[in-house]
C-alpha cells in the first residue's frame, strides 16, 4: 500500500506549457505602459511569483503605475489568451489516471486566481483538483512554505503524505520546506536540485500510488 495519500501539482511549466505566453503576459503589458521589455531573456521569471517579478521590474515603470494596476493588466492578457495553451505531454492522462484511482488532488501555484482558473479550465481538469492554491491566498509565494503548508492543511494530511510535483528549484524548495515529498519534473533527464526524485514523464506519478 502506498504510504502517499495526495498529490499536489505545481501548474506553470508542470501541467500546462504556459511559460512562453508568462513572457508574453510581461513583454506586451509593458507596452501597455510604455515600456519595453524586449530585453528580457526567456522565461526570466520561471518559478518566480508575481509579487517578486514586480519588486524586479518596478524601476522600469513610471511612478504612476502600482503593482496592483500592473498585476491586473498582466492577468487580462494572460487570461483572455489562455484558451491556446497546451497541456505539458502526459499531464491529463496523470490527472486522470489518479483521479481514477481515487487519489486527491490539488494545484500550489505562484499565479493568481484568474490565472490558475483559466490554466485549469484551459485544461480541462478543474473538476479533478479538490482545490487549488494561489498567491492570493498565502502570506508569501514560493520559495515559501506557506503555499504548500496551506494545502497540506486543506488536505487535512501530514506534509510527508502528500507527493509535491515540481518544475523549479523555487517551487521545489517551497515544498520540501513544507515536508511534502518532492517529484520534479526533468523530461530532460537532468534531476532537479532539491527534489527527493525526479522524473520524465508524468505518468510516474500514478505509479506511486500503486495497491
Amino acid at each position: 500500500m502506498s504510504v502517499f495519500r495526495a498529490v499536489a501539482w505545481d501548474l506553470d511549466g508542470t501541467l500546462i506549457d504556459s511559460e512562453g505566453l508568462h513572457q508574453r503576459s510581461l513583454i506586451e503589458t509593458g507596452a501597455e505602459f510604455g515600456v519595453d521589455l524586449s530585453d528580457l531573456p526567456d522565461e526570466a521569471f520561471r518559478g518566480i511569483h508575481m509579487r517578486d517579478v514586480w519588486t524586479a521590474l518596478e524601476p522600469r515603470y513610471p511612478k504612476t503605475v502600482d503593482r496592483k494596476t500592473w498585476i491586473a493588466a498582466i492577468e487580462r492578457f494572460y487570461v483572455a489568451h489562455a484558451p491556446s495553451l497546451s497541456a505539458i505531454p502526459g499531464a491529463v492522462e496523470a490527472v486522470r489516471a489518479l483521479a481514477a484511482k481515487g487519489v486527491p488532488q490539488a494545484c500550489v501555484s505562484n499565479s493568481g486566481r484568474s490565472i490558475v482558473d483559466a490554466n485549469l479550465d484551459a485544461l480541462g481538469v478543474r473538476r479533478s483538483m479538490a482545490f487549488s492554491i494561489t498567491l492570493d491566498d498565502v502570506s508569501a509565494g514560493k520559495p515559501d512554505p506557506a503555499p504548500y503548508r496551506e494545502a497540506a492543511r486543506r488536505f487535512a494530511l501530514p506534509p510527508a503524505a502528500i507527493v509535491a510535483v515540481e518544475d523549479s528549484g523555487a517551487g521545489s524548495r517551497s515544498a520540501r520546506a513544507a515536508g511534502l515529498y518532492v517529484i520534479g519534473y526533468a523530461p530532460d533527464g537532468n534531476a532537479l536540485v532539491g527534489s527527493d526524485r525526479s522524473i520524465a514523464k508524468l505518468i510516474e506519478v500514478a505509479s506511486l500510488f500503486e495497491a
